[in-house]
């Protein structure tokens, strides 16, 4: 009897700069199954391990500016800002009513409308 072909899976190596809003777990509080265990964070360095020659990242969570030392890529996603953005640009701007948009749609309305105020003609 012949065994079929064994395939071994191929993780992407994903490798993130300084300043890279990334998505990331504490380990330790997800494997155990206890809350708050996915957190956002901006990377400040990489570093490699001097034992496993793993590259590690020093990351500050942006919840409570805390920072987050060796933090495993394996557990990091990076977040697009493509996909951050991604309310602003599909808010449907013709709507009359301004709670069918995303509270970040309106408040860059606002701002962009505050910006250009001195633009605009004098309101009768």
């Amino acid at each position: 009897m012949t065994q079929p072909p064994q395939t071994q899976a191929v993780q992407p190596t994903t490798s993130y700069a300084k300043g890279d809003i990334v998505l990331f777990r504490d380990v330790e509080k997800f494997w155990l199954g206890k809350p708050g265990h996915t957190l956002v964070g901006r990377v400040e360095r990489s570093w490699r391990h001097a034992d496993t020659g793993k590259v590690l990242y020093d990351l500050v969570e942006l919840s409570g500016n805390r920072h987050r030392a060796g933090i495993d890529p394996d557990y990091m996603r990076l977040l697009p800002p493509a996909d951050a953005m991604h309310d602003i640009d599909t808010a449907p701007l013709s709507e009359p009513d301004t709670a069918a948009m995303t509270p970040a749609a309106v408040a860059w309305l606002r701002q962009h409308l505050a910006q250009n105020a001195a633009e605009l003609p004098d309101q009768r």
